[in-house]
């Protein structure tokens, strides 16, 4: 079993930024992969930006170039540090944690506002 708890989210103005953390109960040594989603009222659950654990990242469309993923072995957390927000990137931003079991866990996610 693995605790996933995010923390950062907030209200901002476009053009801002914030940084997203994603803490989990163990270390993140073990796991296959980690994620952000992000799921805006109405609309279905997305992927934002993904880190596997050889380093690889994959980031949606949407995001490239102004947000960034990475990871910190040590304090068993991931970050998302997302610049140049935009209103449309308004919606609650979930951690995806993924063993190498092949196994899933989820936060229970963060609000993040723009504003215009």
């Amino acid at each position: 079993q693995v605790q996933v708890m995010e923390s950062g989210g907030g209200l901002v103005q476009a053009g801002g930024s914030l940084r997203l953390s994603c803490a989990a109960s163990r270390s993140i040594n073990s796991m296959n992969v980690m994620g952000w989603y992000r799921q805006a009222p109405g609309k279905q659950r997305e992927l934002v930006a993904r880190i596997f654990s050889g380093g690889t990242t994959n980031y949606a469309d949407s995001v490239k170039g102004r947000f960034t993923i990475s990871r910190d072995n040590s304090k068993n957390t991931v970050y998302l540090q997302m610049n140049s927000l935009k209103p449309e990137d308004t919606a609650v931003y979930y951690c995806n944690v993924v063993t190498n079991q092949i196994v899933a866990y989820w936060g229970q996610g963060t609000q993040v506002t723009v504003s215009s």
